[in-house]
């Protein structure tokens, strides 16, 4: 194999790489909880494109194990909050939260499409355009984390993590990074077949 170079490298890497802190998460929140968080998007200060993964199945031949593709699984997600004088995002996630359990009557919401709702987290270039958007469906929150309090902290806003739990997710954009046929909407596909039911 011939030497590279650094400049054929940096000729390869569009848009000199992808930067993890060009994006923007959008919360929707279900119509019992209500509408009044239109500004969430500006809070949410880290997330991640989702991960998902096959489980494997072992099956025994002859002293040799067999690995076959098994069912597709999706791990628990977590965005953090930046916490306002308003606490507008923390009040609406406890909320929702009890719609699903009440704190103190131990009843939950007998339909669960009345709390849950569909997130989405978009990945944007340097020059502003979408690269890459995943919708996450059927999310609710398994957890708000603690905000720690303490005389001895300074210069620091209060921050909060909710994990959240989805049936899977829809992905469009990507270019040509899914290796196979070099389509450019490969992973569109994510997620049709429960939508299609």
């Amino acid at each position: 194999m011939a030497a590279r170079t650094i400049s054929e490298f940096a000729g390869k890497l569009v848009g000199g790489g992808a930067r993890a802190n060009q994006f923007e998460v959008t919360l929707n929140f279900p119509s019992a909880v209500g509408t009044g968080v239109a500004d969430a998007s500006f809070f949410v200060k880290s997330a991640s494109l989702p991960g998902q993964a096959i489980d494997e199945i072992a099956v025994e031949f002859r002293g040799r194990t067999l690995y076959v593709p098994g069912d597709r699984t999706f791990e628990q997600w977590t965005t953090t909050v930046i916490n306002d004088e308003t606490f507008m995002i923390r009040n609406a996630m406890e909320q929702w939260m009890n719609k699903i359990n009440n704190i103190r009557s131990n009843i939950a919401t007998p339909n669960m499409t009345n709390y849950v709702a569909d997130l989405i987290v978009t990945q944007y270039g340097k020059a502003g355009a979408q690269l890459k958007q995943h919708k996450l469906l059927g999310c609710w929150p398994v957890s708000i984390s603690a905000i720690e309090l303490s005389w001895d902290t300074r210069s620091e806003i209060e921050t909060f993590d909710v994990t959240w739990r989805y049936t899977d997710f829809q992905g469009t954009g990507g270019g040509k990074a899914t290796p196979g046929d070099g389509s450019t909407a490969v992973d569109d596909a994510v997620g049709a077949a429960s939508t299609a039911t």
